[in-house]
């Protein structure tokens, strides 16, 4: 049982990871791999957690900080709405 949750965490970290590097248009595409992967880490960490009995303490910490990554992706994704007009990549200089 405990296997099974470990390749369930394995593949959804790695599949995140290969949304995340595929070239996307969009900036919210990028945004919600990086969740994914957020998600994914603490599914496993969670696992990781119960497996050797410790405290869950450190998942609440995990969970701040992927709150506040998610808040700025978000902050920044509609700052880059309100100047340029949509999310593609292509449509603002990076330099």
């Amino acid at each position: 049982m405990m296997i099974n949750m470990w390749i369930v965490s394995l593949v959804m970290f790695i599949s995140g990871n290969l949304i995340f590097v595929s070239k996307n248009k969009h900036l919210l595409i990028v945004l919600l791999s990086l969740e994914f992967i957020v998600l994914s880490i603490f599914f496993f960490f969670m696992i990781f957690l119960m497996m050797i009995d410790y405290d869950m303490y450190m998942l609440m910490v995990f969970l701040v900080f992927s709150v506040c990554e998610g808040a700025l992706g978000l902050s920044i994704l509609v700052s880059m709405i309100r100047t340029h007009g949509n999310d593609y990549f292509q449509s603002f200089n990076l330099l």
